[in-house]
Formats: structure tokens, sequence, C-alpha cells
């Protein structure tokens, strides 16, 4: 049951929840540098979400599977699982903070999108905003100066599919709940995953790699029950910037960890992104409410 608003209290989730996101982030990078396969990081991290799915199951009952529109929530589920394997595959490659900077896109291709094949309404200071959003992920990427890594296109490609699979949420929204999207979301992709997995499957190599292995699932379910539980009690226009301190967690554990550490040019294309980002956000919130939508990884 949703209580009194407390924005405060959302955001000091929603600001866990994504730091949580960070820490599955770099251990899918650690096991993604090690050469366990994609399908298999994707499918244990898939646990996670599958997790938090059950602890709503067991608090609503078999009506958190009642949907209208099972085709468009078996697509989503499907976006789900493609978006998560384009990330494993980079992270293998692309130093952890770029490939988090280059993702912050994903809110700024959600207005494209929403203009384009939802018809909403869309200012001309919004689509500038986004134009310039995209010349920040350019400035971070650089190609052709000779950093540009090929892998760090799938970056992009799975920004683009999270932000389709946010649209189609929308759309979703319009008949089903919230905790039935997030259910098939979670039950189609892990299912589809467990049908390719045995071709794939190795057993961890060490106690080391399959701790990594559960500390990327348990931060992803718990970065999750974070960010549903911000939007619940505060204002999704407040919460929502928090997922850009993902961008100060990468860059510490990128550090820390991989020896890795963004150069000056990464941090003037992430702030570009960023301030297009919270300019959408406040400027869409001045015009109507946002949906509440979970930030699903």
């Amino acid at each position: 049951m949703i209580g009194p608003p407390n924005n405060r209290r959302g955001v000091a989730l929603m600001a866990l929840g994504f730091f949580c996101f960070s820490v599955s982030d770099t251990l899918t990078k650690l096991l993604a540098t090690e050469g366990v396969h994609p399908l298999q990081i994707v499918w244990a991290r898939q646990t996670g979400l599958v997790l938090v799915v059950l602890l709503l199951a067991i608090r609503i009952g078999p009506a958190i599977l009642r949907t209208q529109q099972p085709g468009l929530q078996i697509l989503r589920g499907a976006l789900a699982v493609l978006a998560p394997l384009c990330f494993a595959v980079a992270f293998a490659f692309v130093p952890l903070a770029e490939g988090i900077a280059v993702t912050f896109i994903a809110p700024l291709i959600v207005i494209a999108l929403s203009a384009l094949f939802l018809g909403e309404n869309v200012t001309r200071w919004q689509w500038l905003a986004t134009m310039i959003g995209l010349v920040g992920a350019i400035v971070i990427v650089r190609p052709g100066a000779g950093l540009f890594h090929p892998t760090i296109v799938l970056a992009f490609c799975a920004a683009t599919l999270f932000a389709t699979r946010q649209v189609i949420g929308r759309v979703l929204a319009r008949r089903d709940n919230a905790e039935t999207t997030m259910a098939f979301t979670a039950l189609v992709g892990f299912s589809a995953l467990s049908i390719a997995l045995p071709f794939v499957w190795v057993a961890p190599s060490s106690p080391r790699v399959a701790l990594i292995f559960a500390g990327m699932a348990l931060s992803a379910a718990f970065g999750e029950i974070c960010t549903i539980r911000a939007v619940e009690m505060a204002s999704a226009a407040i919460v929502a910037p928090m997922q850009y301190t993902t961008i100060l967690w990468a860059t510490l554990f990128g550090w820390m960890i991989f020896a890795q550490l963004p150069d000056v040019w990464t941090w003037v294309g992430t702030a570009i992104i960023v301030a297009s980002g919270i300019y959408i956000i406040r400027s869409a919130t001045s015009a109507k409410p946002l949906a509440k939508v979970s930030a699903v990884r």
C-alpha cells in the first residue's frame, strides 16, 4: 500500500537503488572480462529480477500475471534480454564509466520514440535538448579519435533497446498494472535464457566467481526493490535524476577494480547528456505528471 509522499526518503532510496545497480554492473564487467559467456551472465542477473517478482507474487497472488496485452508483454520481456546482452558484451572491452555514460541517452531516445510512435507532444526545446544530448554521447565515444572501440556501439544498442522497452511500458500501463509488466519482463526473459543456458553453461571456475555471480544477482534485485519503493513514495521527476549518480560509482569502481579513469572529454560528454536529460524531465513534469515507471535494468 502506498503511503503519504516522502520525497527525501524517495530520493535516498532511488540513490541507493542506483548504487546497487552500479555494483551489479561492475560485477557484470568482472565476469565479462573473465570470459564468462554473456548469456550466462544475463541469466544469472535475471534471477535477481525473478526474486523480486516472487516477493511481489506472494503479496499479490496469481493476479500478478493477469494481462490484457500478452503480445506486448512478451515483446517487452524479449527486449529486456537483448539490452543486457549488449551490455555484457560491451563491458568486456569498454571502460565501465564510458559504457555507463553512453546509456544516459536512453531517456532522450524515449522522448523521440514517444513523439514518433505514441503521438506525445514534444516541444521544440525538448527536441533541441535531445539533439544536444546525442552530441554529448558523440563527445564521449569520439569516433575517429583513435580511442573508439567498436563494441561501444553495443552500449548504444542497449540504450536504444532499453528506451524502446520503456515506450512499450507506457502503452502497457494503459491497461496493465506495473507489477504485471514487471512479472512478464522477468519471467519471459528468464525462461528464454534458461532454454539457451545449457548450450553455454560453464560451472564457476572458483568460489570467487560463484560469489561474483551471486553478488551481481542480489545487488540487481535489491536495486530493483529500492527503485520500486522510491517511485511509490516520491514524485518520479524528483527521483529520476538519481540515475545520473551511477557515473560517479562507475568512475570509482572503474578506478579501484579495473584501473580505468574517464578522461576529460568523457566528463564533458556526460555533463551534456545529464543536463539535457534533467531539462527534459523538468519540462515534461511542468506540462503533465510523469508516469511511474520501474527502473528495471
